[in-house]
């Protein structure tokens, strides 16, 4: 087992020199961290965490109004670079800064409680594929799924399957929006013909014939249901709890979502593959092509296959986006984050919080508006 690296020490006026944009460093008591990495990532925008670079961020971590979950606070640690020196000179400083944070010496070592991955220690060997071992972990792998590290995952001992089960999140539109814009055309031209029509399989009698400038109602109403569908296979699918005696569900949830809860910044995993989209995505098509007419049933697929991409994009910008204060996005990037770090039982709305108001699913308002 290898030692672990010696621990660095800083000066106040050395962390204080780090509060660019390209170095950004805070403290949490005497410890200190580089959080450079993270700017873009926090749900309350990179200004907010320029705005106290140098600075002790004691008072922010512990609240009120803005406690951060544990999960938070573990997350932090894999940006611990060292800690704050005590010379003779900083003894006065340490100790505003604690007045100023309210904390007691015991409380200074609170951040000790949180810790990075230790690749000897940890419960997974992370320097071999990860899906075969998680359902060795029996009841201790949901606790351990939900205690994100910012590393990225590997699932495969096959490189060809391994690159398959990654994407960059560029291949998303350029893979599925010509599919989108050609069913599209598709769709308005068949409809533009006027020989689709509603219950034409059940009596000729009472069918009605569909317009072809239904087609964009149709397209709205196809994007309407893939956020019914997006929220559904989130939380009944992605957040099931996999029975601790069952080796193969456990395995599989981790290749569904769990790997992306343990690793929620690993920017290759946060869309879904074109080759196992495909699979899905030509299942959907077919199941609506039994129950509907072509045209219509098209209609309505196209519109959930550009909903998908939209959902897609957005998921990937609720990680690595940095949207202005007070826009439909920022909101949606802080519900995102307390899903990940805190909620992770409720908050299944990515595109929207509108599905989780009526399941009951919906995280409290004071808790993410306040929290981060």
């Amino acid at each position: 087992m290898s030692s672990p690296a010696p621990v660095r020490y800083f000066s106040e006026s050395e962390v204080s020199q780090h509060r660019s944009p390209s170095s950004c460093w805070v403290l949490l008591a005497n410890r200190v961290y580089d959080v450079t990495g993270f700017l873009r990532r926090h749900p309350g925008g990179e200004a907010l965490i320029l705005s106290r670079a140098g600075t002790d961020v004691s008072r922010q971590m512990e609240g009120p109004p803005h406690r951060h979950s544990e999960n938070a606070r573990r997350w932090m640690e894999q940006y611990y670079i060292g800690e704050l020196r005590k010379d003779p000179g900083d003894t006065q400083m340490v100790r505003e800064r604690r007045k100023d944070s309210h904390q007691t010496p015991e409380e200074e070592t609170g951040a000790s409680r949180c810790s990075s991955v230790n690749t000897e220690t940890d419960l997974v060997d992370w320097r071999k594929p990860l899906l075969w071992q998680v359902g060795h972990l029996g009841e201790k792998y949901d606790d351990w799924v939900h205690q994100p590290v910012d590393r990225p995952i590997r699932l495969f001992y096959s490189d060809v399957i391994e690159a398959c089960s990654k994407t960059s999140w560029y291949m998303v539109p350029i893979v599925w929006l010509p599919v989108v814009a050609y069913l599209s055309w598709y769709c308005f031209s068949s409809l533009a013909r006027g020989d689709t029509r509603l219950f034409a399989s059940f009596t000729t009698d009472y069918s009605i014939p569909i317009h072809k400038y239904t087609f964009p109602f149709m397209f709205l109403l196809g994007m309407f249901l893939w956020s019914l569908v997006e929220y559904l296979i989130h939380r009944f699918l992605f957040h099931m709890k996999p029975p601790a005696s069952n080796y193969y569900l456990i395995t599989f949830h981790f290749l569904l979502h769990g790997q992306h809860h343990k690793s929620p910044y690993d920017g290759s995993r946060l869309v879904f593959p074109p080759i196992p989209a495909s699979i899905v995505i030509v299942a959907f098509y077919g199941l609506i092509r039994l129950l509907l007419p072509e045209a219509l049933g098209v209609s309505i697929f196209v519109g959930g296959l550009c909903g998908y991409v939209v959902y897609d994009m957005i998921h990937y910008y609720l990680h690595y986006g940095s949207p202005s204060k007070g826009s439909y996005m920022y909101g949606l990037k802080a519900y995102h984050v307390k899903h990940h770090f805190e909620h992770q039982r409720s908050g299944f709305g990515i595109t929207t919080r509108f599905w989780d108001h009526p399941f009951h699913t919906l995280i409290p308002e004071e808790t993410f508006e306040k929290g981060h």
